[in-house]
């Protein structure tokens, strides 16, 4: 099996992502996963939308399985096989702020316990990282905000890659709020 980051959003798919994706006859991703890829997904290449992800173990060994960004932040790099890394939302969001990657902590808040995250994002802001925090819809920003000190910087990155993007930056005492359900949100002293 081959796990493929496709990228965070059009246009990153770096050239050895489509080389592979190009040579592959069983894909698997989710709908947005194959939506970067499709320029690159040959027409008589067998395509399947994940609907099941704990069945990905058992797919065959010839299978590309397809992951937004990179497969090693905070996608799906713990299956079997190959990876093929991709360009994150973490590089993109520290590239668009200019803040050096090896500041950088990460807190996955995506489908887990957001106070667990806030707090954690919290402890590494206070010991001088730069936290990147993967958040999915349901995220409070204001949470976050409300637990670090008030001079805090805050941005709020979405729907990075795409026409609509958008890099919000304020503080703990004005935090940016998201317009969408697509974002990270980077807290530190940058």
């Amino acid at each position: 099996m081959r796990v493929v980051g496709v990228g965070c959003g059009p246009g990153m798919l770096t050239p050895e992502a489509a080389r592979v994706i190009r040579g592959a006859s069983l894909i698997y991703g989710s709908a947005r996963a194959i939506e970067l890829a499709r320029d690159a997904i040959p027409p008589e290449c067998e395509v399947h939308e994940i609907t099941d992800y704990r069945g990905l173990r058992s797919l065959p060994a010839h299978a590309v399985v397809l992951s937004t960004g990179d497969p090693m932040l905070a996608g799906l790099g713990y299956l079997p096989g190959e990876v093929v890394p991709g360009i994150s939302s973490l590089q993109v969001a520290f590239a668009r702020l200019k803040v050096p990657l090896a500041r950088a902590a990460v807190v996955s808040a995506h489908g887990k316990d957001h106070a667990r995250a806030v707090a954690d994002a919290r402890e590494e802001v206070m010991r001088g990282k730069v936290v990147f925090l993967i958040a999915d819809p349901a995220f409070d920003v204001g949470a976050l905000a409300a637990a670090l000190p008030p001079e805090t910087r805050l941005a709020v990155c979405e729907d990075l890659g795409y026409p609509a993007e958008r890099v919000a930056v304020g503080t703990g005492a004005e935090p940016p709020a998201p317009r969408g359900d697509l974002f990270v949100v980077v807290a530190g002293e940058f």
